[in-house]
């Protein structure tokens, strides 16, 4: 297993301000980071991978879709733009040395038509992610669509959906994730949630129910981990947690009060957290 710490638990650009979080992250043990790409300067990304290097940090990458630059939008010109904005983002992976480029790239994050999806905007999607599949490809990158609540898409938002819509494309350069916030709200049956994802799935997400410290809230963990070993999955386990460090991002994460002393804390509890469950 390879353990990684999301960095939108303080940034969503990573500067050389952080270099005292990645050290800090990397004495911690951490085998990696999931680095924000939302800012799209290729030579700031190679700078950031070579010092990633020399700490010893691996990395996987986050991005998401807007309304402008949405996969399933209902204009050519808007579904165009999606494509750009996620090859733009696989090509930052690839100057920074990324092997995953995750989030909910199948559609506009926060964007609701007032239904749910129809058949044509299934058909977009397939279509847009296929060719943006082709571009990771040659780049050497996985594109790992993320399937979300409710609350934040209507698009894909189970493993069931999600499963059968990557089994559909059916690209080697394009899969899923599994996340445990999302699955806690959206699934009957977590257990089963994972058996179905596991032939598409090549990361996962370990996030609280409060999206504060892995193991402090109400997930079921002890069904989570033991089902994770069950299907003998083995690849990047990504703490993600959301705090009160940069305002914007605390607004656009829905987190109003303080629940952890500090992310350093939450950071060192969340590795050990983890390490216990998956080495125990």
């Amino acid at each position: 297993m390879k353990y990684g710490m999301n960095l939108l638990l303080w940034t969503t650009e990573v500067t050389d301000a952080h270099g005292p979080i990645l050290e800090m992250l990397a004495k911690q043990g951490y085998d990696g980071v999931e680095i924000p790409v939302f800012e799209l300067d290729a030579g700031k990304f190679k700078a950031l991978g070579q010092r990633l290097d020399g700490l010893g940090l691996a990395r996987t990458a986050v991005t998401v879709c807007t309304a402008e630059a949405n996969p399933i939008g209902d204009t050519a010109a808007i579904r165009q733009a999606g494509l750009d904005h996620i090859k733009k983002a696989v090509d930052m992976c690839q100057a920074m040395g990324a092997t995953h480029l995750c989030g909910p790239i199948h559609s506009a994050l926060g964007v609701f038509s007032g239904q749910g999806p129809t058949a044509d905007e299934w058909s977009r999607g397939k279509d847009i992610l296929a060719k943006a599949a082709d571009h990771a490809q040659k780049a050497g990158v996985t594109l790992v669509v993320e399937y979300l609540n409710r609350f934040e898409t209507y698009f894909l938002t189970s493993a069931a959906d999600t499963t059968r819509f990557i089994q559909e494309v059916n690209h080697p350069f394009l899969r899923t994730m599994y996340d445990t916030f999302h699955a806690n709200i959206e699934e009957k049956d977590l257990a089963q949630a994972i058996r179905t994802i596991t032939p598409v799935m090549a990361h996962v997400h370990i996030s609280e129910n409060d999206r504060s410290t892995p193991g402090e809230g109400h997930v079921d963990w002890a069904t989570t981990f033991k089902t994770l070993k069950e299907v003998k999955y083995d690849g990047w386990m990504v703490v993600e947690a959301f705090g009160l460090a940069l305002p914007a991002l605390a607004a656009a994460t829905k987190i109003w009060r303080k629940m952890f002393p500090s992310e350093e804390v939450l950071a060192a509890n969340a590795l050990k957290f983890m390490k216990a469950n998956v080495e125990g």
